[in-house]
């Protein structure tokens, strides 16, 4: 099958940069991954051998890219910028807005200090919608290794969520 980038940045974009930051956690930084990562799939995509969903090849670059990253000199030296935004509440459904988004938080930064192996399985299952077998092609590692850190990371987390929410 013929793939155009463009169609895979349309398609596959949001996901790459989602994945990037769960791992750097800086905007800016994800965005760098993110063309990075569509520069690799440019530059690769002939070599794509279709033995697994291209998503899951997509994701497993953007896995790999993002962990270079945080294993690099210079993302020890850096730090990140933050960006600040004040809530204002003006109605009910703000309020309610406000809550889902710090309950979202709480879940996303619980998520984040899992161990990675436990971490990663969750983000590809949970927030790419990846099956099993595409979690696993992914992630280099069996089906059952991806079922059972899947029981585990759950396990954590809802132990790590009691009395947070």
């Amino acid at each position: 099958m013929k793939y155009d980038i463009e169609t895979l940045i349309r398609e596959y974009g949001n996901d790459v940069l989602k994945t990037a930051y769960a791992y750097v956690k800086d905007k800016f930084t994800a965005e760098d991954i993110f063309q990075e990562v569509f520069v690799k799939v440019y530059r690769n995509l002939d070599s794509f051998r279709d033995e697994s969903g291209i998503k899951t090849w997509i994701i497993r670059i953007t896995i790999n890219t993002a962990k270079d990253y945080l294993k690099s000199a210079y993302s020890q030296k850096v730090v990140p910028m933050m960006e600040f935004k004040e809530d204002m509440i003006t109605s009910d459904n703000d309020f309610e807005e406000i809550e889902n988004r710090d309950r979202d938080r709480v879940i996303r930064e619980t998520v984040m200090t899992l161990p990675e192996a436990y971490r990663e399985v969750l983000l590809c299952v949970y927030f790419h919608e990846m099956s099993v077998a595409d979690t696993a092609s992914a992630l280099n590692i069996p089906d059952g290794t991806v079922k059972s850190r899947l029981a585990r990371a759950r396990e954590m987390l809802k132990t790590k969520l009691e009395g947070r929410l």
